[in-house]
């Protein structure tokens, strides 16, 4: 008789994994200038945008510009213009303001255990982080419901960080940064 345990067991094991982000194409996306959001639910995507709270400089070039034109409407250019605004004011605030080569990726998991599902599935190991970047990535994640532009903002930073300096800061120099960041996002906006 043929041992038939471990095909069941491998069987079995794909229905526990979190199915909704073990397949790309269940992700959305809404385009920003310097970013990518990925979603699941368009719920997830208005709870992220609740959860954050900042606009663009009205002084600032990008405010010249309308973009109304484009495919994206409604909560979603909002949402956009909002994670731009963080973008920028972050790449102020470091004094990085080259372009990326390429977006950064913001992945917004619908709640904690979802995201921490997705460390799991990328590190092997249990975690209880709020949110992280990864660099070979280029990609933030985050928690929809658990999320404010501060945190955003530091996620940022280390994307623009990893991407600006031609060699990668040790881990705790990025991370000064970013905390700087976080800290002086609503100071008066001006040049440092």
């Amino acid at each position: 008789m043929r041992d038939i345990s471990i095909p069941l067991f491998f069987i079995a094991s794909l229905f526990l994994l979190p199915q909704n982000i073990t397949h790309a194409e269940q992700w959305k996306i809404l385009d920003t200038k310097y970013s990518a959001l990925y979603y699941l639910e368009i719920e997830d995507l208005k709870a992220f945008d609740k959860k954050i709270d900042f606009s663009r400089d009205p002084g600032s070039f990008s405010s010249f510009i309308d973009d109304s034109s484009g495919p994206v409407s409604g909560f979603r250019k909002k949402l956009a213009a909002k994670v731009d605004a963080i973008f920028e004011r972050v790449q102020l605030i470091l004094d990085m303001r080259k372009p990326l080569k390429t977006r950064i990726k913001i992945k917004v998991y619908p709640n904690k255990t979802v995201l921490h599902d997705a460390y799991f599935q990328i590190y092997r190991k249990r975690t209880q982080i709020r949110a992280w970047y990864i660099f070979k990535h280029n990609t933030i994640h985050v928690n929809a419901r658990d999320i404010f532009s501060g945190m955003l903002a530091h996620e940022i930073a280390h994307g623009i960080i990893d991407n600006f300096l031609t060699v990668k800061p040790p881990r705790a120099t990025a991370e000064i940064l970013a905390r700087y960041v976080d800290k002086h996002l609503y100071d008066k906006k001006q040049a440092y």
